[in-house]
């Protein structure tokens, strides 16, 4: 570590200066945006673009977990015409699936292991889970724990060092789960790493902590798997709450039987035990989590006629013109649903559809390929499973891909809907084109935002900041709110950036990867009103991780109501008449003076409304779901 505790006070300071300065949103709600472009670089003082967001916390990385040098390395300038910094090539990382690689597609050696140790993600921040009143922050060095009793003043309460990246992370309980794929991990959490090429120290897998006492966390199990985790899941039980599943993601090279029995690779003409094109499942049992063992590695990407193993995309593009396609060896993200039975993968080359009504055993129901996609990278569901929104990580993170060059569905999100358990593509989003050359970014990961009626998604863009999308038409997604800072510095290309961005219990939660972690509140502006807001901070959970989608319930609230109402004015889908009538009724129930003859013929009115407008359409459901809301608090 280079960074003196001197450093670390200055972070700090910086990090109360930036939430000082930040800008909050005009009184005119219908502001245009402020552009992206041009944004100052800076490591803690880069100058920022806000908005409909308001930036209420910005928490430097605690000591031990940043070091200056390896924040600031390189990767490439934009007159940089020998290549040796260069970023990833534009393959849409289907490295990954072969060279034992981070999050970034890249393998360690292309990032400079040789000549920086563990590279220059070894201090990375990476993802998050949630539990009480905590934030679990994962990262390629091992993870912190903050107290978030204040959301707007997070306390970090709890380092646990454990290099090896990447460091993904889900929580239950008092456990916590933890990814490892880089071969520098190693089965005791030390720093050394491990030389050898074959080694019984050398650890690849996910590792169970418990963290019911803070000041003495320990590893209570350590599952390896032949080619480590890149991502994991956490996927409960269906009917037993004392079981849970963990799906492992693994996109490094199989390791060698010598360091891991049973462990082989290669194509399944040749071998069919390979430990390509497969998942890892894991059980755990929650009262005795050092049981943990692998239960099954199913075979999700099979063609179901031939019973061919390699039975998705091979690689390569698929049109002309075309960018080139990963291969579907393995899946990056898997986002499992259990309320609906269902889950995403995004797997390389495609995107894919689970069912998961046997938890050990997921089947592909459904599998979709695009020409625009690269490296299809993480999968989220809306509220009623009836679309699926993919990311796709071209360049891997280590590019820079959103300038206004850069084709507008490349490294973008593919909306795709769920038509009689078929996927079937809609539309694409990605943020405007204004970053520079020396900002890596590309559609990385993020979550439902749950305001009631619409289909909302936060997300991060590594280096464009984070941003906020509609995507309730799935054919038409369109941006809402957004924050965006500069590049790290002002030379070069370096890796920054939001990991992710998720909504949880009312706040924005965001990862930097070389900043820390950073909070933001929604702002009510002419594409959310406030009733919408307030509609989804009523939206708590106890526990939520984050490839782990949640189902969302609204309570039956006045301000609910509300928040229909309010877009159902803004599509004009209701006459004033009928607006006003239905207004007049959610005002009375919330001064306690409706009766249930008002309530029932607000919603006959209503309903009358729905079938005018067709049961497909957005504000039908909106209607359906008033009327049944007033019925319900007759």
């Amino acid at each position: 570590m280079k960074a003196t505790f001197r450093s670390m006070v200055s972070l700090a300071a910086l990090g109360a200066a930036m939430v000082a300065c930040s800008p909050t949103v005009d009184d005119d709600m219908s502001e245009a945006p402020p552009s992206r472009a041009g944004l100052a670089p800076g490591l803690f003082d880069a100058g920022t673009a806000i908005w409909n967001l308001e930036l209420t916390a910005s928490v430097p990385p605690p000591d031990g977990f940043f070091d200056l040098d390896t924040v600031m390395i390189p990767l490439g300038r934009p007159d940089d015409s020998e290549g040796e910094d260069e970023p990833a090539d534009d393959d849409g990382s289907d490295e990954t699936a072969e060279t034992g690689a981070d999050d970034s597609g890249a393998s360690d050696d292309e990032v400079g292991e040789e000549e920086t140790g563990p590279g220059l993600l070894a201090f990375a921040n990476s993802d998050l889970a949630f539990t009480g009143d905590r934030v679990i922050m994962g990262g390629f060095h091992g993870f912190n724990v903050y107290d978030t009793a204040n959301p707007d003043d997070p306390e970090h309460i709890l380092s646990v060092v454990c290099p090896g990246g990447q460091g993904d992370v889900s929580v239950h309980g008092d456990l916590v789960f933890f990814s490892t794929e880089q071969n520098r991990g190693r089965l005791d959490c030390g720093n050394g790493g491990v030389e050898a090429e074959s080694s019984p120290e050398r650890f690849l897998g996910v590792r169970i902590f418990d963290i019911s006492d803070l000041n003495a966390p320990r590893q209570v199990a350590a599952v390896q798997t032949c080619r480590g985790s890149h991502t994991h899941t956490f996927v409960p039980h269906p009917t037993d709450d004392s079981i849970a599943y963990i799906y492992v993601q693994g996109t490094s090279s199989p390791r060698p039987d010598s360091e891991l029995a049973g462990c082989s690779g290669g194509e399944p003409d040749e071998n069919p035990d390979t430990a390509l094109y497969s998942i890892d499942v894991i059980e755990v049992p929650l009262g005795s989590p050092e049981q943990a063992s692998i239960v099954s590695r199913p075979r999700i990407f099979t063609n179901h006629e031939t019973g061919e193993i390699a039975g998705l995309w091979a690689g390569g593009a698929m049109e002309d013109g075309a960018q080139t396609a990963a291969s579907t060896v393995a899946c990056h993200d898997i986002t499992v649903y259990p309320e609906m039975g269902l889950a995403g993968g995004a797997c390389g080359g495609n995107g894919i559809l689970l069912d998961i009504t046997d938890p050990v055993n997921p089947r592909r129901i459904s599998d979709l390929a695009d020409p625009n996609m690269a490296y299809w990278h993480s999968a989220t569901f809306s509220n009623d499973a009836n679309k699926v929104l993919f990311t796709d990580e071209w360049g891997g993170g280590l590019g820079a891909r959103c300038r206004a060059e850069d084709p507008e569905n490349w490294g973008a999100n593919l909306i795709a809907d769920i038509v009689d358990g078929e996927l079937e593509l809609r539309g694409f989003f990605k943020i405007p084109g204004e970053q520079s050359d020396i900002e890596n970014c590309v559609a990385h990961n993020g979550s439902i935002v749950p305001v009631p009626g619409r289909d909302i998604m936060v997300q991060g863009w590594y280096s464009g900041g984070l941003s906020i999308i509609d995507f309730t038409d799935s054919d038409n997604p369109f941006e809402i709110a957004f924050f965006d800072r500069g590049p790290l510095g002002p030379d070069a290309l370096r890796v920054g950036g939001y990991w992710a961005a998720y909504w949880h219990n009312g706040r924005v939660w965001a990862p930097e990867i070389a900043r820390g972690l950073d909070v933001f509140r929604l702002q009510p502006s002419a594409y959310l009103t406030a009733n919408e807001v307030a509609a989804a901070e009523l939206i708590r959970f106890d526990e939520a991780n984050t490839q782990t989608q949640l189902h969302i319930t609204w309570p039956d609230e006045p301000v609910v109501a509300r928040a229909y109402l309010d877009q159902l004015t803004r599509s004009g889908a209701l006459d004033q008449a009928a607006l006003a009538m239905v207004r007049d009724t959610v005002d009375a129930w919330s001064s306690g003076d409706a009766d249930a003859a008002s309530l029932t013929a607000a919603a006959e009115r209503l309903d009358t409304a729905t079938t005018d407008a067709g049961p497909s359409s957005a504000d039908a459901r909106r209607m359906a779901e008033l009327s049944a809301m007033l019925l319900r608090v007759r």
